[in-house]
């Protein structure tokens, strides 16, 4: 059984959320096959993939939105690489089709899976396999909230959707009006790798979980002043920039461990809103404190998800940048009860249904 996971080169996040679904099916069926079909990063994928065995194809198949900042979109840009990648993908499709043939065993099923790149349903087509999106927005959404020139993008985007098989429908979803078949699951996220004990051993860690933050904002990152994180002494923080890691109550993340890695000894993750952090955080019982992100529909979806079903704090952006972060104040309780865990463990099992 072989799965060609088509994933978005947007950012992290998609990577995170497949690494956590593929992680479930290995342990359900350790025979499949893995193929990672991705821009992302080697680094990011040794790291994210590194309990599944896998093989790895460099292959871009959307844009996204480019960002700005990690806060921030730039559409003007975004469209700018669209155009570009076009051109570019019967070319693609027809060499990761004969590559992909190659590597298939006779009689061998198969499934692509896409997060959700809509161009991956050409290879899928191609191939003559099924293709499940796992998702909790399209790119349809977002480029019709930005508007413009790139309405039309988001026309061609959802009928490129509505090509594929079936969804794997996430928690925090825009709408998603492809006219497929769908699985609803719940939260979806990996599991930490050691234990808390292991974690401050590593780490020479004394900080109390409930005086330890996560700084997290995806793999662009985010420039601040280590000067903000030294105005919390009280405080320790786990960063992944080497020049927040200067700050006295600082320690920058190892390179083989994954933030999610280390949430058992943390307390509050902060962060941009983000899918795949916030079913981590909320999947440990741990709180949220939320930057406002401009220009992503999906940011505000998350952000109201979290309202109902974590306990959380949303702070402007220019909050966050003087450091008036309210670590000293309780964070707010959900509206609702929490999400349920093991949507990771539900997606395989739908997932299984395309290869047995």
């Amino acid at each position: 059984m072989l799965i060609i996971a088509c994933i978005s080169g947007h950012g992290y996040g998609h990577g995170s959320r497949v690494a956590a679904l593929l992680g479930a099916l290995h342990r359900l069926e350790p025979q499949c096959r893995f193929l990672l079909s991705t821009p992302l990063p080697k680094a990011f994928l040794q790291q994210a993939f590194a309990a599944i065995p896998h093989q790895h194809r460099n292959c871009c198949w959307d844009v996204g939105v480019v960002q700005a900042d990690a806060l921030g979109s730039d559409p003007a840009a975004t469209l700018q690489a669209l155009e570009a990648l076009e051109p570019l993908l019967a070319n693609q499709v027809e060499l990761e089709a004969q590559a992909i043939s190659a590597m298939l065993l006779l009689g061998e099923k198969a499934v692509v899976l896409a997060d959700v790149a809509p161009a991956a349903v050409l290879l899928a087509e191609r191939l003559a396999l099924p293709l499940v999106w796992q998702a909790n927005f399209g790119w349809d959404a977002i480029y019709q909230e930005l508007g413009g020139e790139l309405v039309d993008w988001a026309k061609r985007c959802n009928g490129l959707y509505r090509r594929g098989t079936a969804l794997l429908e996430c928690p925090f979803c825009l709408e998603m009006d492809w006219g497929l078949p769908r699985c609803q699951i719940g939260l979806s996220a990996g599991v930490p790798r050691l234990s808390p004990d292991e974690l401050r051993q590593r780490m020479g860690w004394d900080f109390a979980k409930q005086k330890t933050a996560m700084l997290s904002f995806g793999g662009m990152g985010f420039p601040l002043d280590r000067k903000l994180l030294e105005r919390w002494p009280d405080w320790g923080f786990f960063v992944a920039e080497p020049e927040l890691a200067l700050a006295a109550n600082a320690r920058l993340l190892p390179h083989d461990l994954r933030p999610l890695d280390l949430l058992p000894i943390c307390g509050v993750v902060i962060t941009k809103p983000g899918y795949s952090t916030f079913c981590e955080a909320l999947g440990q019982g741990i709180g949220v404190i939320a930057v406002e992100r401009q220009g992503f529909a999906e940011a505000e979806v998350l952000l109201e998800g979290l309202r109902n079903h974590g306990w959380h704090r949303c702070l402007s952006r220019g909050s966050f940048l003087r450091g008036e972060w309210q670590l000293d104040e309780p964070l707010i309780p959900p509206a609702k009860g929490p999400l349920a865990p093991g949507g990771e463990i539900e997606a395989a099992r739908y997932l299984l249904k395309f290869l047995t």
